[in-house]
């Protein structure tokens, strides 16, 4: 059997076929994402006769359920399965028996974007994309970058100028060509849109090419095997561009029909900042596209998207799957970050805290319930976002100085 069982493409709108052995952008018809169609058949034998419990521990274990197609092709910086334990502080603070965490932060570049950017860039490499072009929030332009080196193919990063610093530098580290734009990601977005359809440079934007997916859908693949007992409940995801929640979803919807998986497919509930919330709000109206939000604003920089190109399908799978969408304050995202940090010794990116502070939110609405088994996705390492972190640091002259500190410890004693 071939590395891939990739069949052909297909319109997330309009449902028309494309060749999958071609550079693709969106449907020329309607602009619309395209889809990966697999062969599931070939995928459940091929499964079976070589089981994923005997293969490497990385994402490229499901490479049958993946668009490349000669192993040759790979573009790796060995992208490790990431691990799911309980937060048992949080979880008994807010009133929950079974709250878990897939921690991202692990992965490469220290985000879930290292999962796209493999995938991704792995297939435009073999389909002969010598150069592309990107706006980023941040950490999808880190990760991204840094794969364009190991595949030595020439980036243009695009990011707005209050992007987070640590994911700029690593950009500039791996040898991206990196530029700043004095508005929002769909600002650079344009710009990038602008030079891609004037030169022919690939455009790697979320969903605007049909493979960035397929990287992300390898976590909903993992989720699979790692709850092999009984999925979750629900599954809470921290929402800007939105691939995550697709992929994770569509991930387990194919698994079902290869009949991996039993019973129903886990709610899938999405967070997104007060500051910009787009799909909450059209979640909330009933709408089945969002509006952008025109000053957009949140601490939690992924998330600061003022509408996402693949809105439709991420407002499709919450009401399919009897999920739903919340927003939270900026306060409740710092707060939730530094309860995590002191509780379960775990400092989240902010998207993972406002995730965290969403699940609250439901639980205190009765939305969820204590018995419900709840997956958290931290997409990134906290250490991504150091020179932002709400902690003060007092300074220490003499021994007196050290009175919160010894007062901690009496009252323990």
């Amino acid at each position: 059997m071939s590395y891939s069982a990739l069949l052909n493409l297909v319109c997330s709108r309009c449902q028309k076929k494309a060749a999958s052995g071609v550079i693709q952008q969106t449907c020329p018809d309607c602009d619309a994402p395209y889809l990966c169609e697999y062969d599931l058949e070939r995928v459940r034998a091929s499964w079976e006769k070589h089981p994923l419990v005997e293969r490497e521990k990385t994402l490229w274990r499901y490479h049958e359920l993946l668009p490349l197609q000669s192993e040759e092709n790979r573009v790796s910086l060995y992208e490790p399965m990431t691990g799911v334990w309980p937060l048992l502080g949080y979880a008994k603070k807010i009133g929950l028996r079974h709250l878990y965490v897939k921690d991202e932060g692990i992965l490469p570049t220290g985000s879930f974007k290292a999962r796209g950017a493999s995938v991704g860039l792995s297939r435009a490499r073999e389909l002969g994309v010598r150069a592309f072009a990107m706006p980023t929030n941040g950490n999808a332009g880190s990760a991204w970058a840094a794969y364009a080196a190991r595949a030595q193919i020439p980036a243009l990063i695009v990011l707005p100028s209050d992007a987070p610093r640590t994911p700029r530098k690593e950009m500039i580290a791996y040898g991206a060509d990196v530029y700043v734009v004095d508005g929002t990601i769909g600002d650079a977005g344009r710009l990038t849109q602008a030079l891609c359809k004037a030169t022919g440079v690939y455009d790697v934007s979320t969903l605007r090419e049909p493979y960035r997916l397929e990287g992300k859908k390898t976590m909903g693949l993992e989720i699979a095997e790692q709850f092999a007992g009984g999925l979750p409940d629900v599954i809470v995801y921290p929402t800007g561009g939105g691939a995550g929640v697709i992929g994770i979803h569509r991930a387990l919807a194919q698994l079902q029909a290869m009949g991996r998986i039993q019973g129903p497919l886990p709610k899938m509930v999405i967070v997104q900042a007060e500051g910009c919330a787009p799909l909450v709000r059209a979640f909330e109206q009933g709408e089945d596209v969002s509006v952008p939000v025109n000053h957009p604003f949140t601490s939690a920089f992924g998330m600061r998207v003022p509408k996402a190109l693949g809105d439709f399908m991420i407002l499709k799978t919450l009401r399919e799957t009897g999920g739903t969408a919340i927003r939270v304050s900026e306060r409740q995202i710092a707060d939730t970050r530094r309860q995590l940090a002191q509780d379960d010794g775990f400092f989240v990116c902010p998207e993972g805290a406002a995730a965290f502070a969403g699940v609250d939110v439901l639980r205190a609405s009765g939305w969820l319930k204590e018995k419900d088994r709840v997956l958290v996705v931290n997409t990134g390492s906290g250490l991504k976002y150091t020179d932002d972190a709400p902690f003060d640091v007092p300074q220490a002259s003499d021994v007196g100085d050290f009175s919160r500190f010894i007062e901690r410890v009496s009252m323990r004693d």
